[in-house]
């Protein structure tokens, strides 16, 4: 979440409004737990909500090869200001959907690139 106030996802989702940090979005996306299926919604350095449904991008020149994940993280760039970081469940593959366009197979140093343009950098980065 940037400026567009993302509340009606968050809203349907499971509130979680915890602090963020890896071993609990790894918790939250393990196959299996309950909050697997839908997105998280962040806002600064806060998990606002899990298994938040988002709206799936109806652009037919998407590849028919993406799912409903790719799908939902164009979707909300397209209705929002979020930035939606995507993994594949198949190939563990970072996507990054912004502005309604989808940037693929991102390794990790250009994903914090990106997201340091997108947010600035952040003190105290480890």
């Amino acid at each position: 979440q940037k400026d567009t106030p993302l509340k009606q996802f968050v809203e349907r989702g499971i509130r979680l409004d915890a602090d963020i940090n890896s071993f609990l979005l790894e918790s939250i996306f393990y196959p299996g737990n309950p909050l697997h299926d839908g997105a998280v919604v962040v806002e600064g350095d806060r998990i606002l909500a899990a298994s938040c449904l988002l709206p799936l991008s109806d652009n037919q020149e998407i590849s028919k090869r993406l799912g409903s994940r790719h799908r939902a993280a164009l979707g909300i760039s397209e209705q929002s200001d979020a930035v939606a970081i995507v993994v594949s469940e198949e190939t563990g593959r970072v996507s990054v959907a912004t502005r309604g366009k989808l940037i693929q197979d991102l390794k990790l140093a250009e994903l914090e690139t990106f997201l340091e343009g997108a947010y600035g950098a952040r003190e105290g980065k480890a």
